[in-house]
């Protein structure tokens, strides 16, 4: 297979005239060369941060909580998980992996409710489609072990020890939700060394000093923590400590676009253009222990499109820019995963 136009290549996505080889799901060669094409060839992105089982009740909740929306065991999103078929909850999450592969998802790092049970139906959510979950098991050490790992809720909800030992005993990843409501709960969830972090909207001087020291990534979700007003994270300071990469939250709260999440993060924050679309990419493939997320030689060939020449991106100046700030799902040409 050949990609032919502007190839966003290599990490800081240096802008080149050529064509991608792909061959056996590998990206086997980038050819400089001069070719009759419009179209933006860059890698597809990877989704740090989901709950697709949300997918059953979006825009639920209006004018609720953080606490009354998703704190378990009874937040309104548990509640509904509880109330509804397993049939019907494959179905709305096949609905949202659909959409994801649709606009240039690769792979998305789930926390995923319900158990082991809660696993298999994402599996089978999933099933014949060419997106890929990392599916973080939630609850119990048994849907760590059916999963890719574990998926804590927060320090402040319980004592996490036993199931972090347990995925470490595993080789597993072990990710828990901190500094989302205050400051509270992020000391206790960098005690348990967790493979990586996720909102960190409200970090302390000492405890970005400690992600910085222990090297351990976050996951940001800027537009679930507006719409949740608990701020927005310190994205700048963030990125000047650690890798921080970009998920979409709940499903109930966002729909899971990468490009509007990178979008709102690019026009509300200092990130330049490329830090951004590393936070969308590379980043997340890091977090998750993917080998994807760049345009480079002997990576997995998963890789998006886009047309260049569309009434959206036509007489774009910048191109990184271009696809951080105003690329979205119209301008999709095709998805290679």
């Amino acid at each position: 297979m050949l990609l032919e136009g502007t190839i966003l290549r290599g990490p800081r996505f240096d802008p080149v005239e050529g064509r991608v080889v792909v061959e056996d799901g590998e990206i086997a060669a980038i050819e400089e060369a001069t070719v009759d094409s419009d179209d933006v060839v860059l890698p597809a992105f990877v989704n740090a941060h989901t709950h697709v089982g949300d997918s059953i009740a979006k825009e639920a909740g209006e004018g609720l909580s953080l606490e009354e929306l998703v704190a378990p065991p009874d937040g309104l999103k548990h509640r509904l998980l509880r109330s509804t078929l397993r049939e019907e909850k494959i179905a709305a999450m096949r609905r949202s992996a659909q959409f994801m592969q649709s606009t240039g998802t690769a792979s998305f790092l789930e926390f995923r409710e319900g158990g082991v049970e809660g696993v298999y139906a994402l599996r089978e959510a999933v099933d014949g489609l060419d997106v890929d979950p990392v599916i973080l098991g939630r609850e119990t050490v048994d849907a760590m072990e059916a999963a890719e790992g574990f998926g804590a809720s927060g320090a402040n909800d319980g004592d996490f020890s036993r199931e972090r030992s347990a995925t470490e005993r595993a080789g597993k990843l072990f990710g828990i939700h901190a500094g989302e409501a205050d400051a509270s709960d992020v000391n206790p969830a960098l005690d348990l060394s967790p493979d990586f972090l996720v909102h960190v909207v409200h970090p302390e001087p000492l405890h970005l000093d400690r992600i910085e020291d222990s090297e351990i990534p976050v996951v940001v979700c800027p537009r679930s923590n507006l719409v949740t007003d608990v701020g927005l994270p310190p994205v700048r300071d963030l990125l000047d400590r650690t890798t921080v990469a970009l998920g979409t939250d709940n499903v109930m709260l966002n729909s899971p676009s990468m490009f509007r999440e990178m979008e709102f993060t690019a026009k509300l924050t200092d990130a330049s253009a490329r830090e951004v679309l590393r936070m969308a990419t590379l980043n997340g493939a890091r977090v998750a222990g993917l080998d994807r997320g760049v345009v480079e030689e002997g990576r997995d060939a998963k890789l998006l499109v886009l047309d260049g020449d569309s009434d959206n991106l036509a007489g774009y100046r910048n191109v990184v820019r271009a696809v951080v700030r105003r690329a979205g799902a119209d301008d999709v040409k095709d998805v290679v995963l």
